[in-house]
């Protein structure tokens, strides 16, 4: 059994969004690419991502508000998942940018596959790929929860995801064959 080092804070103003965004830091995440087709297709890099359910297939992500692709999302039948491979900060980087063009143009940049059913781009040599249709969508205050029911999906099992952690990207540390976690 093991015993606290220290004792959690008290009294924290979680209102002090740099201390909480830190605190929310400690929890590693994966990172995706949401994308979203149509007729002025956007992408955004994402770590609020998680499976919900396995029937029916659901995952989530959670969109912030402000964000371009709130909108994009909200007018959209249909989205697409693209879980980063640990090689693909830059993608990643990428889709964070504010600055990156709009529509099409964003994708000029990284290679990408056309959905297999839906017309959402897919991030060439991603970890996972998971297409999407909207399923429902709650408040979640500063942010929109989104859940999709997942229609097709395809993964590449040699590849190891990029991760999220204390504001950076990480690669996955994985113990050497043989060796424990």
């Amino acid at each position: 059994m093991s015993t606290l080092t220290a004792a959690p804070a008290q009294g924290v103003d979680i209102g002090d969004p740099v201390r909480l965004r830190r605190a929310f830091g400690a929890f590693a995440t994966g990172v995706t690419v949401v994308t979203v087709g149509g007729d002025t297709p956007r992408g955004m890099t994402a770590n609020s991502f998680t499976s919900v359910s396995l029937d029916p297939a659901l995952v989530l992500l959670c969109v912030g508000k402000e964000a371009l692709m709130h909108r994009a999302l909200a007018e959209a039948d249909t989205f697409s998942v693209s879980v980063l491979e640990s090689g693909q900060e830059a993608v990643a980087r990428h889709f964070a940018d504010r600055s990156r063009p709009v529509g099409a143009q964003q994708f000029d940049a990284v290679d990408w596959l056309p959905g297999g059913v839906f017309d959402a781009p897919l991030i060439a040599g991603a970890a996972a790929h998971f297409e999407c249709a909207k399923w429902r969508a709650y408040d979640g205050g500063d942010h929109t929860i989104h859940l999709g029911r997942v229609i097709s999906m395809a993964e590449l099992p040699d590849r190891e995801p990029l991760v999220f952690h204390r504001g950076r990207f990480r690669p996955l540390a994985v113990p050497a064959q043989g060796g424990t976690p």
